[in-house]
């Protein structure tokens, strides 16, 4: 067998297309069975740029000058379907005559696996923004439900372990005729109000360190001192109780719809945890809630009421005003202080 036939064994092995063209006309002088396989056998006088209609000739013939060497990608199409090939040409000479050797590789799978892999890559980009967003969205409802060491627990173990937090100090808030005024305003109209509420009481509370718990229906509860302990956890809590109402009497003033809190504050233990599996919620619960819901039903509307521990470690930052002893329900009978700011005007804004 000859060096010839040898090399075209092998070229058609490795699925390279061959042929040799006249440099001047570009019109076919060999071609190997690889390429006639692809794109037929070309005809006597036919040429390149009727192969490949695409190809930019005049390049080619100015590479092949200069460079002796010219390579490019172009497309076949063969029945329904397109090759793309990718074409290298080298300037060479026999005899006299100059020509150009044409090996030509079939790159259609190429291409398609790496539109494949862009595609892939885009998808996976795409959804690795929606898991993030959606990570992050959950992140922030839990933080709304939960302490950030809570949250940090749960993401970590998958559960929170109940914890014992004394001393703290509560807040515990509910809306005078509440039950009345929602059968005489709209619905959407008193989830808006209630929404514009809290959202200024939370923000009022992260001032001072405090961290709401909950909110159901009209009672609000919020705590100083959980989940790291705070020495000032009281002034914390007495601070944000007297802004709720300030903020309370700025916004009666200039606004139809009228609201008046009462308010109860309490020094004790509570324990903190998660509560339930499918629809949990962070709560606390344990004698100081107890002591802070007991403690506001003896409030007046914008009035704050405190237990006597409590109107202790206040009264040198605010004005405590004693009620006596009070038969509190369920606790007995205990001292109740009514709480306020030391200024004459409690609707002044700070």
């Amino acid at each position: 067998m000859s060096i010839e036939a040898i090399n075209e064994q092998l070229l058609r092995a490795i699925g390279v297309g061959v042929a040799l063209l006249d440099r001047d006309t570009l019109k076919f002088q060999f071609s190997n069975d690889t390429f006639e396989e692809w794109f037929g056998k070309p005809e006597d006088d036919s040429t390149l740029k009727d192969l490949f209609p695409e190809l930019d000739t005049d390049l080619l013939s100015n590479e092949l000058t200069q460079n002796s060497r010219y390579t490019a990608e172009t497309s076949f199409k063969k029945k329904r379907r397109t090759m793309v090939i990718a074409v290298d040409f080298t300037a060479a000479v026999e005899g006299e005559r100059k020509i150009a050797v044409l090996v030509c590789q079939n790159i259609t799978r190429i291409r398609e696996l790496e539109s494949m892999i862009e595609s892939y890559s885009t998808m996976v980009e795409r959804n690795t923004r929606d898991i993030k967003r959606e990570k992050e969205q959950v992140e922030k409802l839990l933080l709304n439900i939960m302490p950030r060491s809570v949250y940090e627990e749960y993401k970590t173990f998958g559960v929170v372990t109940p914890q014992l937090y004394d001393p703290v100090s509560v807040l515990t808030l509910d809306f005078v005729g509440f039950s009345e005024k929602v059968t005489t305003i709209e619905p959407g109209v008193t989830v808006s109000e209630l929404n514009d509420i809290y959202s200024a009481f939370d923000r009022i509370g992260e001032q001072f360190g405090c961290e709401r718990i909950k909110t159901t229906g009209d009672e609000y509860i919020m705590v100083a001192g959980l989940p790291d302990p705070t020495p000032e956890h009281a002034n914390s809590v007495a601070n944000a109780a007297i802004r709720f109402i300030r903020y309370l009497e700025r916004r009666n003033a200039s606004h139809p719809i009228n609201w008046q809190c009462r308010i109860g504050l309490s020094t004790g233990s509570v324990i903190g945890s998660v509560v339930g599996i499918q629809k949990y919620v962070y709560d606390i619960f344990g004698p100081a809630v107890n002591l802070a819901n007991r403690l506001r039903e003896f409030s007046d509307p914008m009035q704050i009421s405190v237990q006597d521990e409590m109107a202790n470690a206040l009264r040198d930052n605010f004005h405590v005003e004693s009620l006596g002893d009070q038969d509190l329900r369920g606790l007995g009978s205990q001292p109740v202080w009514r709480l306020s700011d030391n200024r004459d005007s409690m609707a002044e804004a700070k």
